[in-house]
């Protein structure tokens, strides 16, 4: 993908790439993938104090993530020197060992690829963009924060619990759905369903359209 296609969508591919993270001098993105999901992304730099914290929190919340086969990977245009020389600062100034790679694109190539580099606010560094992959490598969710603001960690798991759950379950999440509440089922498509779900007991209906669910039920 160029970079006057703008960035990998929803429902894409997520594109391959052969890069050296601090984890491997020759990674193959879907090899290491595997069949897990992917949570994939960005920061602007090294030594930069709001990248700092959101390295911190994945690192701690990294168990909580492969417990969803969940893996992480975090990427920006820095060299492999500067990524390993960060990774030592944040484990002895802040006790923290950064268990997941991080790629080094000093000539953002990957960037680009994914559409990190947002030309309005640099040209020599990425916004925090993520993605979301599945474990066929499709993109499931885009998402993008300035460089001012950091990421909700806690977000990030939600968003990958509700995709997860809506794939085994078929069904959807609502606003602010946290992991155990009740699911939304979708739409009925004819008239014998729509009786159907009015008369299911263990279903909460709204209406005929809207109808929710007990995810363990």
């Amino acid at each position: 993908m160029s970079e006057s296609q703008g960035f990998p969508q929803i429902g894409q591919n997520a594109p391959d790439f052969h890069a050296v993270t601090t984890l491997s001098q020759d990674f193959s993105f879907s090899a290491w993938q595997e069949q897990d999901w992917v949570v994939f992304f960005s920061h602007p730099a090294d030594f930069t104090p709001v990248s700092t914290t959101e390295l911190v929190e994945f690192a701690r919340r990294y168990e909580d993530f492969r417990k969803k086969n969940v893996k992480l990977i975090g990427v920006s245009a820095d060299s492999i020197h500067a990524h390993l020389a960060w990774f030592d600062n944040v484990t002895h100034k802040i006790g923290v060992t950064i268990p997941y790679p991080l790629v080094a694109d000093s000539d953002m190539r990957i960037s680009h690829l994914y559409g990190m580099v947002h030309p309005g606010v640099s040209v020599t560094a990425t916004v925090r963009a993520l993605f979301v992959i599945d474990p066929k490598r499709v993109i499931r969710a885009v998402i993008f924060y300035p460089m001012k603001v950091g990421r909700s960690v806690n977000e990030v798991l939600r968003l990958v619990t509700a995709l997860q759950t809506a794939d085994q379950l078929s069904c959807a999440t609502p606003v602010n759905w946290q992991e155990g509440e009740k699911v939304v089922l979708p739409p009925p498509r004819t008239v014998q369903e729509v009786e159907e779900r009015l008369s299911q007991p263990d279903r909460e209906v709204k209406d005929f359209y809207f109808t929710l669910k007990d995810p363990k039920a």
